[in-house]
């Protein structure tokens, strides 16, 4: 990963959610009436899939209302860097910082936005819950208590999102573009990455 590139994409992993999305995000109208979702389910590219883009990609979803939606993909590795490189490029160098972690590709929505997808035990000002098992950070301290041993339990860091307008995603689905299968923590967190499309094609709540 060239460090001019990672500098820049670092840079504004501080950065919050981009306004539209936090607003949609972290705004649940009271009077609204119940409405299906898949936030919190995992969103899978169909073998009919037309955008080279996500070609056989699976992505968490981490909002999907009235507003549109945005999840983040999670089975495009695009390399490892050392924690304490990533702080250092943040500005804020540690010498205690330990360990090496995998960088994703998240969507081709600004991709000098970092988020982590992260397990839902650990919380920091702005961390979206999804559910009970899966919340979404958008702040640079969350990568300095992964460093020191204080972070989620489990994390994935990516850069950029998949992200669609009102009724756009809905239209995606109805054409078949994708299929939606139900979260799981392991899939997600821990299996092998060119294991996923595979194994959510499986898991798939749709026939082909």
């Amino acid at each position: 990963m060239p460090s001019a590139w990672l500098k820049h994409v670092c840079g504004v992993l501080a950065c919050a959610l981009p306004a539209a999305l936090a607003q949609a995000a972290l705004e649940a109208p009271k009077d609204a009436p119940a409405r299906a979702t898949l936030a919190g389910q995992l969103l899978v590219a169909t073998p009919a899939m037309g955008d080279p883009r996500f070609t056989q990609t699976v992505i968490f979803m981490a909002r999907h209302d009235k507003n549109g939606a945005f999840g983040i993909v999670i089975n495009r590795p695009v390399g490892e860097r050392p924690l304490a490189s990533l702080l250092e490029a943040l500005g804020e160098k540690d010498e205690g910082a330990e360990g090496n972690v995998p960088i994703f590709a998240g969507g081709p929505v600004q991709p000098e936005i970092g988020f982590v997808v992260h397990s839902a035990e650990y919380r920091r000002a702005g961390t979206i819950v999804v559910d009970s098992h899966v919340a979404v950070t958008a702040n640079r301290d969350i990568l300095r208590d992964i460093a020191h041993k204080h972070g989620p339990d489990k994390s994935l860091i990516a850069f950029g999102y998949a992200g669609w307008g009102p009724s756009q995603l809905e239209g995606e689905l109805a054409s078949r573009a994708w299929f939606t299968a139900e979260e799981d923590v392991g899939l997600i967190f821990d299996l092998a990455r060119d294991k996923v499309w595979d194994e959510a094609m499986k898991r798939r709540t749709q026939d082909l």
